[in-house]
């Protein structure tokens, strides 16, 4: 597992640990963990969820009538260092 899928991991264990049923998915450059937060989670479980994801590259809430609330945060994968990283015609 890449070191974006673990840390992405570590963040949907420690969400889960709150109280937050999560999913974790594997995209080409990033991972991302979602996690369904509740109306009544509390102020003490909010301070811990932003301290977690936190870790992450990026976080955000989507919140919508239909939908609920839903918590996202996503992990990018590292970029190699070495090869053909830009492609053809990519000039350094």
């Amino acid at each position: 597992m890449p070191a974006s899928g673990v840390s992405a991991a570590a963040i949907a264990a420690r969400l889960s640990a709150i109280g937050l049923p999560t999913r974790v998915e594997e995209r080409t450059r990033f991972t991302t963990v979602e996690a369904e937060v509740p109306e009544t989670l509390s102020a003490d479980s909010w301070r811990e969820v932003l301290d977690v994801v936190a870790q992450a590259d990026r976080f955000g809430l989507l919140a919508t009538s239909l939908n609920g609330r839903t918590l996202w945060a996503v992990v990018r994968k590292t970029v190699p260092t070495t090869g053909d990283v830009g492609g053809p015609g990519y000039q350094r």
